[in-house]
């Protein structure tokens, strides 16, 4: 299986954050799973690297050109596939073509955007892939409380919270990507408006 890897790529965050993700992703390829993500060589995007490069794992990195011509941010060097598209939107759809489980750790802006853009596809019934967020030190408890409000308010169906796992137990998390619960629930569902 190959898991996509979101995450920070700030090379200044705690090393808790990275430590937790190194070993979560060496698990993962111990397993037998590979990954795609961002291609990235500093913060939680190179710890996910490392992990999987550590537990044997084949990496596919997807970075758009701009980040290397204009020296935005490290690139992974030990990629085994790098892909470099023009754009931001053309890697978000290259990372979700290739994956087929998505894993979220701690991030900023774009790790909130890509969650909630593979997120909002679920609920548009236009996947059925697993997607968890790993709650390092609580790190998502309030986007979670955020999601209940929004459910309690009647922005957000109830239903929508089977789409994805938030949890700080890597086992969990595992059993999770690796058999997703079945999903038996049509588009009308999940959306009416």
């Amino acid at each position: 299986m190959r898991i996509c890897v979101f995450g920070a790529a700030s090379p200044t965050i705690d090393k808790k954050y990275i430590e937790a993700t190194e070993e979560l992703c060496q698990q993962l390829a111990k397993r037998g799973h590979n990954l795609v993500f961002g291609g990235g060589g500093n913060g939680l995007m190179g710890a996910a690297a490392r992990g999987f490069r550590d537990g044997g794992a084949h990496i596919i990195g997807v970075i758009p050109k701009f980040f290397e011509q204009e020296s935005v941010e490290e690139i992974c060097d030990f990629c085994d596939e790098l892909i470099m598209p023009d754009t931001m939107r053309q890697r978000k759809q290259i990372m979700e073509d290739h994956a087929d489980a998505f894993v979220v750790v701690p991030g900023g802006i774009g790790t909130y955007e890509e969650f909630f853009e593979i997120l909002t596809s679920k609920q548009l019934c236009r996947h059925r892939k697993p997607i968890a967020l790993y709650n390092i030190s609580g790190y998502y408890n309030e986007l979670d409380a955020t999601m209940q409000s929004a459910i309690d308010k009647e922005f957000i169906k109830d239903v929508c919270k089977q789409l994805y796992l938030i949890t700080e137990d890597v086992d969990k998390l595992i059993d999770y990507v690796e058999s997703p619960p079945e999903l038996l629930y049509t588009l009308k569902e999940f959306k009416n408006g």
